[in-house]
């Protein structure tokens, strides 16, 4: 058995040849699959070698191989002292002891030219980077239970499935390898997979004619164009509110991002409410407007006439008729209604 490994940037190759009592030759060519260093490839060949006489439990074998390293390691005239070699020297010599009467001898390269070959072939074949990606799972179309039920009276094992689909059935045919689904006004709507549901929204929202109506809006205009698909309602206004055109030029939505709580005194006189009222008829002591303050929890009513509003008579107000009364409010401070124009 000649063996020899090749190995560059570009990749890594081993070449094996065995040559029978007979005379027969029979070459061998291994593309290595990660980069390793030149004398790692030469283990690499002979345990693919070794490995293959295993195989045929082949008893008698004489090595010969260029590696004047790997071949004086296993005669156990070097030393392995790199550890990512000793694991290829282990189990060559296991490989060794399993075969039985083995001959290692070094060989010049000149006489090692087709393993070497071999090798350099190898390494020179690019392997494909790119994975294949098989899907584990494939949706199923909708329309196809369906078609096959309509066309063939093909139906689920599922009870459940089988049920549903003899129900809904009634409102579909199959023509011309195309299902449709009768509508309410006796039209028929042409059924869509998803892909063509997806392409159908882009076409109506915002194709050449489309005019990027809300999803409702873009929900009936399909349907009008002759179009179904089960969830086509929700899609359509998903599909409208994820469109980043309408996002830009749409109004603005004045509604709050959260629903408003409400301010609810949790005791009495916590909070009070002020508000003037007027101006009204002016009274004979010349009174025109009504300083008026009601307690959130209690509904309690404070009120005093005045003939012009100021903020020293509402300071007067709030100190004698609420905080000398009631005490300070808890929260310390006021709801005011139309006191904030006083100066």
């Amino acid at each position: 058995m000649y063996f020899d490994g090749a190995s560059h940037k570009e990749g890594a190759g081993a070449g094996v040849i065995f040559i029978t009592s007979d005379g027969e030759v029979l070459p061998y060519s291994f593309t290595l699959t990660q980069n390793c260093s030149n004398n790692a490839a030469e283990y690499q060949a002979l345990i693919l070698g070794l490995e293959m006489a295993v195989d045929i439990k082949q008893l008698h074998l004489k090595v010969f191989g260029d590696s004047k390293l790997v071949i004086n390691q296993l005669l156990g005239l070097y030393e392995v002292k790199k550890p990512e070699l000793f694991l290829y020297f282990s189990y060559a010599q296991r490989l060794i002891g399993w075969l039985g009467d083995v001959e290692i001898e070094h060989v010049p390269r000149k006489d090692n030219k087709q393993a070497d070959a071999l090798a350099k072939l190898a390494s020179t074949l690019t392997t494909l980077e790119d994975n294949a990606r098989v899907p584990i799972c494939k949706k199923e179309d909708w329309r196809q239970p369906l078609i096959d039920y309509l066309k063939y009276e093909k139906v689920p094992d599922d009870p459940r499935r089988k049920v549903d689909i003899r129900r809904r059935a009634t409102r579909f045919i199959h023509h011309n390898d195309t299902l449709y689904r009768r509508s309410f006004d006796g039209v028929f709507l042409r059924c869509l997979s998803d892909d063509e549901a997806i392409q159908a929204m882009e076409e109506a929202h915002s194709g050449v004619c489309g005019a990027h109506q809300s999803g409702p809006k873009l929900h009936f205009r399909i349907k009008r164009m002759g179009y179904y698909w089960p969830t086509m309602v929700k899609d359509c206004i998903n599909y409208a509110q994820r469109c980043q055109a309408c996002q830009f030029h749409a109004n603005f939505i004045h509604q709050p991002p959260e629903p408003l709580h409400p301010t609810v005194a949790s005791w009495p006189f916590d909070a009070w409410g002020l508000d003037v009222v007027g101006p009204l008829t002016k009274s004979s002591a010349g009174h025109l407007y009504i300083l008026a303050a009601t307690d959130y929890f209690s509904k309690w009513a404070e009120a005093v006439p005045l003939k012009e509003v100021k903020k020293e008579n509402v300071a007067d107000f709030i100190r004698i008729n609420i905080i000398y009364r009631y005490g300070i409010p808890a929260t310390s401070s006021l709801i005011m209604g139309s006191l904030s124009a006083i100066a």
